[in-house]
């Protein structure tokens, strides 16, 4: 569910109409597979959990070792782009992809597995932001173009559903590891095809290494000891010392970057309060819908018992309400001021997160879990758009790729620091009850024991439940964040066109 990103004029166009299907191809599947990682996996954690004997604590990073790496390099990703080549790096990045789907699907602990989806988010680093950007290079301008970014676009909505559904399908007919196994013929293929595509001019610059392992070092080291600190208390010496490296390195970021004469992260456009607000709305707007995802796809296969492919089935409102909610806010936007498209959005989505912490071991799938992801997704979906024009507004046309990939970033970091403090508050709150709650819970159903059953139930509920009020509560905040900093009058926003979502 990455947002917009603007596409640059291009500076070397595609001869004719030669290869221009097969580029098409190329840079859409190279699309769809990235979006595709983004949810496929959230439908076999609680196999792998099973499968691996991973703690709730650690499981997270199933998710977020990709998400994080995704994020806290998409920029750097780019930035290679522009020096070494876009087609190169693309060719790179897909190699990493797939080299590390096969290690995932072939890993035995869950430090291979995390390791290896670690490596995946490198691999969809350095492709995302040069495959969107190869459009430009290989598609003329007007309609090869147009119908090239249309394509693109669509690859969003499709993959979501299409992660829902494979992640079910392929983890209840052939196990878990299919759904990194899946990516390994398709990126060959994507490789294969990826010579079609037309190169840009290269462009001189200097490559910010030390940026992007500063950030990378210090989101790590704050999420880890978030999820960390959950399970093994606060004062924990590793707890502590990963929140004193997160203190050290992000800062050392930041200076870094004030001090560079070609920044990775510009700190001048945090200055203009649309874009500072859209950045900080992103981020904790990006605490439901992926938090969400985690709890509940656990409780709907411990608690409730759905086989995966019945909780890929059960999740396709979701996908809906993403594709329904973003077509509905393209054609509202226009007519309303962005903070109140924004905020609006964000207020269902919270009130949605809210109606799902009143899950229990009773709860009705049709009547209350359906209409709340529905609404959850209609609501992000309506929070971001407007959000994705605000970040670009007044950003000179040379300049508004590296301002909506900074928006990306903020989604990609919020999604990993939500797991993050949602699961942790989940795993918290179950353990002061029931440490043990998971295992007792399969124990107690093994022996058909009903009161044990109840008792380890509700204990893991009640970790979900105050995990996803607490994602509510952010989703608020970044409501109230969007009305007071977010002033750009209705009109002002980039008309469609402009950006195409990813």
């Amino acid at each position: 569910m990455p947002p917009a990103t603007p596409v640059q004029a291009s500076q070397t166009e595609a001869p004719g109409g030669r290869g221009l299907g097969l580029s098409l191809i190329v840079i859409a599947t190279a699309q769809l597979m990235l979006v595709l990682d983004d949810s496929i996996a959230n439908i076999a954690l609680p196999t792998i959990q099973n499968e691996l004997s991973i703690s709730a604590a650690n499981l997270p990073w199933v998710i977020n070792a990709y998400i994080l790496a995704f994020g806290g390099l998409l920029l750097f990703g780019g930035r290679l782009g522009d020096i070494f080549g876009r087609r190169r790096v693309l060719q790179i990045g897909m190699a990493i992809f797939t080299l590390a789907s096969l290690l995932a699907g072939l890993a035995n602990d869950s430090t291979v597995l995390i390791a290896a989806r670690g490596l995946q988010g490198v691999g969809a680093a350095l492709t995302a932001p040069n495959a969107l950007a190869l459009i430009a290079t290989t598609f003329p301008e007007g309609k090869p173009r147009n119908n090239a970014l249309a394509v693109y676009g669509a690859m969003s909505g499709l993959g979501i559903v299409a992660g829902l559904l494979l992640g079910g399908i392929l983890t209840g007919m052939f196990g878990w590891r299919w759904v990194f196994f899946i990516n390994v013929p398709i990126g060959v293929a994507v490789l294969a095809g990826s010579r079609a595509l037309v190169e840009a001019e290269l462009h001189k610059g200097d490559v910010d290494l030390l940026g992007a392992l500063t950030s990378v070092v210090g989101m790590t080291a704050l999420v880890y000891a978030i999820t960390r600190g959950g399970e093994h208390g606060w004062t924990d010496r590793v707890t502590v010392a990963s929140f004193v490296a997160a203190a050290v390195f992000l800062p050392l970021f930041t200076l870094i970057q004030s001090r560079r004469a070609n920044p990775l992260v510009p700190l001048w456009l945090f200055k203009d309060r649309n874009r500072a607000g859209s950045y900080l709305s992103m981020l904790l707007l990006a605490f439901g819908p992926m938090g969400a995802f985690y709890l509940l796809t656990l409780y709907m296969q411990h608690i409730m018992e759905y086989s995966p492919i019945r909780t890929g089935l059960a999740w396709l409102p979701f996908g809906i309400g993403i594709v329904l909610g973003a077509g509905v806010t393209t054609k509202i936007v226009a007519r309303f001021r962005p903070r109140v498209v924004a905020a609006l959005g964000m207020v269902i989505a919270a009130g949605a997160l809210l109606w799902l912490s009143g899950i229990s071991r009773e709860t009705a799938y049709a009547s209350h879990i359906m209409p709340a992801i529905f609404a959850l997704a209609f609501g992000f979906a309506m929070g971001f758009v407007p959000l994705t024009l605000t970040a670009v507004k007044g950003v000179r046309a040379q300049e508004t790729g590296i301002a909506s990939a900074l928006l990306n970033a903020s989604q990609q970091i919020g999604v990993a620091f939500g797991l993050a403090v949602l699961s942790s508050i989940s795993v918290t709150v179950t353990a002061r009850s029931r440490p043990d709650a998971l295992a007792s819970l399969y124990e107690a159903r093994s022996a058909a024991d009903a009161e044990a059953v109840r008792q380890a139930s509700d204990a893991i509920i009640a970790g979900y439940s105050a995990g996803l009020t607490f994602g509510a509560v952010a989703i608020v905040l970044a409501a109230v964040i969007a009305a007071v900093f977010i002033n750009a009058a209705k009109g002002q926003a980039p008309v469609a066109g402009e950006a195409v979502t990813r």
